[in-house]
This record gives C-alpha cells, sequence and structure tokens, in this order.
C-alpha cells in the first residue's frame, strides 16, 4: 500500500527518477539555472536545497554523502566552492521558480528554476534606493516654511527698495554740488581767459 506516500512520482520508476533529480540538479549547479516544467521544477528544490545546506559544511562525509546523490565531481567542485560562497549566510530559499508560460505541444506548464544570488538583475532591483541628503518635515512644516520664505522675499524686496531710494537721494544731493564745481570752473576758466588777453593787450 502506499498510504502517506504523497510526493509527485513524475509518472517515472524510482530509479528513473532519482537518475532525473540528480541529472536536473547537476545542470542547476553547473548553469545556475534551467528551464523545465513546474512539476519537475519543484521535485527538484525538494532534492537539490537540502544539498546546499549540507554544503556550507566542508567536510569529507558531506562531500561523500553529496556525491551519492549528484554522483559528478564537477559538480561537487562547483557546490562546495562557486556556490557556497554566494549563499553561505542565506538560512534556506536558495532556488527561485519563474513561470514562463505553457509549453506549445502538450501545454504542460512550464518554467525557469534558478539559484537565488546569481541572478543578478534581480540583486540590483532589490538593493534600496539612496535616500535624498536632507530631510524633510512632516505635514505642518510645509505651510511654516512658505510662509517663512515669502517672509524672507518680502524682507529681501524691502531692503532693495531702501537701498534705492537712499542712492536716488545721493544722488539728488550730488546733483547741486556737482553743478555748483562746473560753475566754478567755467568761471576760472573765463577769468583766466581776460587776465590773458589784458597781458597780451599790455604787451603791445
Amino acid at each position: 500500500m502506499r498510504h502517506g506516500k504523497k510526493f509527485n512520482h513524475l509518472g517515472r520508476t524510482a530509479s528513473h527518477r532519482k537518475a532525473m533529480l540528480s541529472n536536473m540538479a547537476k545542470s542547476l549547479l553547473e548553469h545556475k539555472r534551467i528551464s523545465t516544467t513546474v512539476a519537475k521544477a519543484k521535485e527538484l528544490r525538494k532534492y537539490v536545497e537540502p544539498l546546499i545546506t549540507r554544503a556550507k559544511e566542508d567536510t569529507t562525509h558531506n562531500r561523500r554523502v553529496v556525491f551519492s546523490y549528484l554522483k559528478h565531481k564537477e559538480a561537487i567542485k562547483t557546490l562546495f566552492g562557486e556556490v557556497v560562497e554566494k549563499v553561505g549566510n542565506r538560512p534556506g530559499g536558495y532556488t527561485r521558480i519563474i513561470k514562463t508560460g505553457f509549453r506549445l505541444g502538450d501545454n504542460a506548464e512550464m518554467c525557469i528554476i534558478e539559484l537565488v544570488d546569481f541572478n543578478e538583475l534581480m540583486l540590483k532591483e532589490a538593493q534600496p534606493a539612496k535616500k535624498a541628503g536632507r530631510r524633510r518635515s512632516r505635514r505642518g512644516a510645509g505651510k511654516a516654511g512658505a510662509a517663512s520664505s515669502s517672509a524672507q522675499e518680502e524682507n529681501v524686496a524691502d531692503e532693495v527698495a531702501d537701498s534705492k531710494e537712499e542712492k536716488g537721494e545721493k544722488d539728488k544731493a550730488a546733483a547741486p554740488e556737482a553743478a555748483a564745481k562746473t560753475d566754478k570752473s567755467s568761471k576760472k576758466e573765463d577769468s583766466e581767459a581776460s587776465e590773458t588777453a589784458n597781458d597780451d593787450k599790455k604787451a603791445e
């Protein structure tokens, strides 16, 4: 009887199923992402994630246990080297399943299963955006800030107007002085001219 056996047999014998999952796990570790059906991907996730957890502790025993599942030396090197370096701090959840639609031939639901820490595009999107250097105040401060800025603008305008008025008054005060100076200079020139004319007559 098969009471309590609830995993998906995938329509295969036990030996065929184990060989298929071992081959898929090797391909996933080698290429970091593979395309398959959703049913196979869910079974592969249950198959490969315990192996990645075991690979976090690099011992001879763990290497032999993982080798009994994968049966491929290069996959063992990749798992205990490149993969563990990336996922060493992650407490599980090493794979991601992304559904891609339905297959044309038999309409099977397809997906991509990948190792989470090797998708550079999603890692960039997950990084938080840099915050602005200045801190903006809360609700009521917006109106207060606007009022203060308008008051500052009015003060600046008043100062500009005052400075213009002072300049105008100085110009008005300076105008008669300049006129008097020009009158004095013209009188001096006339007197000098008359003196020179008198000297010329005396000389004659």
